[in-house]
């Protein structure tokens, strides 16, 4: 069974192709530890390294007699290069409010806070800090300023409960929370002063730092400071020398959001790190100096950490950074913004992508996108369908797009088209190959390799920089949850497939696949079929049980804008997964509903579907974007029943 369209080729005129087996010739050469030695070198290091990797699997360390510090990498080595007076960051409000910082001014900024957090909080290398902020300038200028002087740390995505915030508080032992008095979101001002108290009764901490987004909005407790007052005394040009550290010194600890268990607080390096980044913006981005760079995620996520922060500031990039969502005040905000700005680089979600289909393609095409070069997508597969949306109708046929694959895990890009390297055609929907310096393999559950075309499980076979140190205070669970499976190897927890040519296809997580009499089948598989009908926007599947089959897939639907549920879409799109995948495939029941459960970073809440269809006890839902969607899927559940009964 194979719904992957294997043979269609892609290629973007004006742009140089390379022959796939010519990209995995010179890919071949790039997999030793000299290679990264190599690339290390490009970096404004302190200290050299002139060693590459060290230790055993899976506890490896990159270039420990190199020292060197992010906080220079990103502002110090630009504003003494000349690019003082360049911007840095564009950020507009939800409201309309925009904020223009350049290098200068951001470089002021952190060595302040730098400043004050030394010399007020006592804080020293080593020691660790949560922050708790939502997409304002001030969160980079935080990040940037703990590199600075050593400080490790947490930031936790501000759509996270009380609860989740004091977890991760309590798990680091951050002695100091950094935080905001609120955002804006779909025109509602979101508040975070109930989270903070109830999480630091919970955790306490030594103090809370808090900016002012919405102002007014925050009743000071005794531990508190408003930023304004923390940086008062502050000398406007006061310097900060950045710490030398090791290169394997942490640099933050970001944790996962699993549906089950703790939380795992992974845990990355600073040279490891940096030398992945610097890498892939070249590599993945083709990051030019002149490119205006957005990148729609957030900075709570590690797409956020990497590449909107670390990632474009290494380079001395101009970036985008936008307060709200996709579709308010309305559906071609992004588009707007991009042609405002003058956006050459584009990296955003397939979710995003899928959301902004359901909508008049008039809401992209008013807009002149001629400035747009490059486009990507990141977070989890790309259906060919929004492949090809995302291609005609924002990219205007003329950018290559990419489908990046990486994790919280790999902090960077792991596979991916790489058109500042070597690009080779385009295949809708698939992730590309390797990046140099890294090599994958898809395996079967018995340890030996999948031949082509067949799923399996997706490794990392060889070490790289910018692979955890360990999951934070907890090695034996970071052996067991990677390195376990497949012993030396680096298990993702996804299922991939490599085709003929050698192209990755990676499916989604392992652990969404249903097993329908007998046969495994992924939910992204389905997923994809589904939306191959024209009046699908957006498609999640789940396994129910079912007595005959074991479990049974059941589809969750949203169609596009001009188009009306009823038995006869229903029975067409079941007909569309029978025809492109298989009859087993074929979901039980088809429920229509206009929105998805999904969290703030973009990812689809399958298990809620799942809950509510079975009538299970939702659970953990801190990071559901709109309440309302969970609402709307027990009604639609509801009626559905009420048909069949």
């Amino acid at each position: 069974m194979q719904a992957l369209p294997f043979k269609e080729y892609v290629k973007v005129e004006g742009w140089d192709f390379v022959d796939p087996s010519e990209y995995l010739r010179e890919h071949a050469k790039t997999l030793t530890p000299e290679f990264w030695l190599q690339v290390a070198q490009e970096l404004d290091w302190f200290v050299k390294p002139t060693r590459s990797i060290e230790g055993e699997p899976p506890f490896y360390r990159w270039f420990r007699d190199g020292r060197l510090n992010m906080s220079y990498l990103c502002l110090d080595r630009h504003v003494r290069g000349g690019k003082r007076h360049k911007v840095a960051l564009f950020w507009l409000g939800e409201d309309g409010t925009e904020r223009v910082l350049t290098y200068g001014q951001y470089y002021r900024l952190v060595n302040r806070l730098a400043y004050a957090f030394s010399h007020k909080w006592g804080l020293k290398k080593g020691d660790r800090v949560a922050i708790y902020m939502p997409m304002i300038p001030e969160l980079p200028a935080v990040m940037l300023a703990l590199a600075r002087i050593g400080v490790i740390f947490s930031v936790v995505f501000s759509g996270f409960s009380a609860n989740a915030l004091a977890d991760r508080i309590k798990d680091s032992g951050a002695r100091y929370l950094i935080t905001a008095d609120g955002y804006l979101r779909r025109g509602k001002r979101i508040l975070l002063q109930e989270n903070v108290r109830k999480a630091i009764a919970q955790s306490p901490v030594e103090g809370v730092l808090v900016f002012e987004r919405l102002g007014g909005e925050w009743e000071r407790g005794e531990r508190d400071v408003m930023a304004d007052d923390f940086l008062a005394d502050v000398p406007a040009n006061v310097h900060v020398e950045p710490i030398p550290v090791e290169s394997d010194h942490p640099l933050f600890i970001l944790y996962t959001s699993g549906t089950t268990g703790k939380p795992k607080g992974i845990v990355h390096d600073t040279g490891g790190y940096a030398v992945l980044l610097h890498a892939t913006m070249d590599w993945v981005f083709d990051a030019r100096e002149e490119d205006v760079y957005w990148c729609a995620a957030d900075i709570g996520w590690i797409t956020g950490h990497s590449y909107i922060v670390f990632g474009p500031f290494m380079k001395a990039l101009t970036s985008v950074m936008y307060e709200g969502v996709p579709n308010w005040p309305d559906p071609g905000i992004w588009w707007s913004i991009a042609e405002r700005y003058g956006v050459s680089i584009f990296y955003t979600s397939p979710t995003a992508i899928r959301l902004l289909m359901r909508y008049s393609d008039e809401y992209v095409e008013r807009y002149d996108l001629s400035t747009l070069r490059i486009l990507h997508s990141v977070g989890e597969p790309i259906n060919p369908e929004a492949w090809w949306w995302f291609y005609e109708k924002v990219g205007r046929r003329r950018c290559p797009v990419g489908s990046t694959w990486w994790m919280t895990e790999t902090g960077g890009v792991m596979v991916s088209h790489t058109p500042g390297w070597k690009l080779v055609p385009l295949k809708p929907g698939t992730n590309g190959y390797p990046i140099p310096g890294v090599n994958v393999a898809v395996y079967r559950a018995d340890g030996s390799e999948a031949p082509r075309g067949e799923r399996g499980y997706f490794t990392i076979t060889t070490p790289w920089p910018g692979m955890p140190l360990t999951i934070w205070g907890d090695d034996e669970r970071y052996v067991k949850t990677y390195w376990q499976k497949f012993p030396g190897k680096f298990y993702t927890g996804d299922y991939a497939i490599m085709d003929d040519d050698g192209y990755v296809w990676v499916l989604g997580r392992a652990d969404e696949v249903m097993n329908v009499a007998g046969h495994r089948l992924g939910t992204y598989e389905i997923e994809s079929a589904i939306v191959e009908h024209e009046a699908v926007s957006e498609a999640a599947v789940v396994g129910v049980p079912d007595e005959v089959k074991g479990e049974v897939p059941v589809a969750f639907v949203v169609l596009k804008e001009g188009y009306t549920p009823s038995e006869e879409l229903k029975e067409e799109i079941k007909r569309t997964v029978r025809e492109i995948l298989s009859p087993i495939a074929t979901p039980k029941e088809v429920v229509f509903v206009s929105k998805l459960p999904k969290t703030r970073s973009g990812k689809i809440m399958r298990r809620l579907l799942r809950a509510v269809f079975l009538g299970q006890p939702l659970g953990d839902v801190t990071t559901l974007e709109d309440e309302a969607s969970v609402e709307e899927i027990k009604r639609a559940y509801e009626q559905l029943k009420g048909e069949m009964a």
